[in-house]
């Protein structure tokens, strides 16, 4: 998204806040409540480039937003409440659920913290390759590559490419291109392409990913507490769509069982790594049913309805975007109004 696209999305949140929009139509829009996405919780950073500052917020947003949450007379609620209000009778006051995809180790150092002081529940989802070390977290080696170098060589396709980043809008035309190129790859073409770039950059991919995720010793510290649910995200984190129907599978299967085994304790909830209407479909939603799993979340935007409205194995998640800091744009979208009207029908999770 362009900064004036930004900026004219906020304007009109804004405006629709203080319209009164969100209060009048929001009785009828909100659903029964929402489920926010975050990632990353850590300082803000000061670097021009940023190509994932709108998968971060800050520690005292986070602090805000559950302030706010509260103040707003929202439940905040576990994934195994949001899964018994879709499918009962809509509660007089409507829930929030905190979750957060990536498993970041500043989940633990930067919002774990905040999220205790407040006592609220909140969801991790893990992918289990990065606690054991072997995770490749690509779109942060890519990041660090493109940062540092003014030129950039790489093999696309069987093509030698040059690139010339000198200017930190190049950096971000070539962030985006490469991104996007990277997420239509089968894995283990996406591996080989992700390890050339930083072997010839210089970039230790295995040490940088082990240092950007939470470590099993992180993860037994949450899993002792009753308010963290602890979900599965797959082993590797792949875009389900680009594997095979028997690949995907096990990745969800394996996924489960890894974290079974670790947090010696059933693991119910499943989210679609990436989330978006490109990185999964239909089908898998069928998998992650077949695999176990009472509830899978995307990041598709949207609110939770009531009476079992809403598909448990297809749950909208409101991805917040970290360069938006207004609490009164957060008000107007989790009132409901910005998403397309609810049709009436008993499944409409897809």
């Amino acid at each position: 998204m362009s900064p004036e696209i930004r900026f004219l999305t906020s304007l009109r949140l804004e405006l629709a806040y203080f319209s009164g929009r969100a209060w009048v139509k929001g009785r009828g829009t909100g659903g029964a409540g929402v489920i926010l996405r975050f990632e990353r919780v850590r300082p803000r950073g000061a670097a021009r480039f940023q190509p994932l500052e709108s998968h971060e917020i800050t520690p005292r947003f986070l602090d805000r937003t559950i302030r706010a949450l509260k103040r707003w007379k929202y439940d905040i609620v576990s994934m195994d409440e949001v899964c018994r209000r879709a499918v009962t009778l809509a509660s007089p006051r409507r829930f929030a659920c905190l979750t957060f995809d990536g498993g970041y180790k500043d989940v633990m150092a930067s919002a774990y913290p905040v999220l205790s002081r407040h006592g609220v529940p909140f969801t991790v989802y893990v992918p289990t390759a990065f606690p054991d070390g072997i995770g490749e977290a690509w779109w942060i080696a890519l990041e660090q590559v493109i940062a540092r170098e003014s030129r950039l060589s790489l093999v696309v396709g069987r093509d030698e490419k040059h690139f010339n980043i000198g200017s930190t809008a190049e950096k971000y035309q070539l962030y985006d291109f490469l991104a996007g190129w990277m997420r239509s790859l089968a894995p283990s073409d996406l591996s080989s392409a992700i390890k050339d770039i930083c072997t010839r950059y210089a970039v230790d991919l295995a040490a940088l990913s082990r240092e950007a995720s939470l470590d099993w010793n992180d993860l037994a510290k949450l899993a002792a507490d009753p308010l963290v649910t602890l979900g599965s995200a797959t082993v590797n984190y792949p875009v389900l769509s680009n594997l095979k129907d028997a690949a995907a599978l096990r990745e969800m299967t394996m996924g489960r069982a890894v974290a079974e085994a670790a947090f010696q304790r059933d693991v119910r909830h499943f989210a679609y790594p990436f989330g978006d209407r490109a990185s999964w479909r239909r089908k898998h939603a069928v998998m992650a049913e077949e695999a176990g799993f009472i509830s899978a979340a995307s990041a598709i935007p949207g609110v939770v309805e009531a009476e079992g409205r809403t598909s448990l194995h297809a749950l909208p998640r409101i991805a917040w975007d970290g360069r938006q800091r207004s609490l009164r744009a957060m008000r107007v979208i989790l009132s409901g109004i910005t998403f397309p009207p609810v049709k009436p029908t008993r499944s409409r999770a897809f």
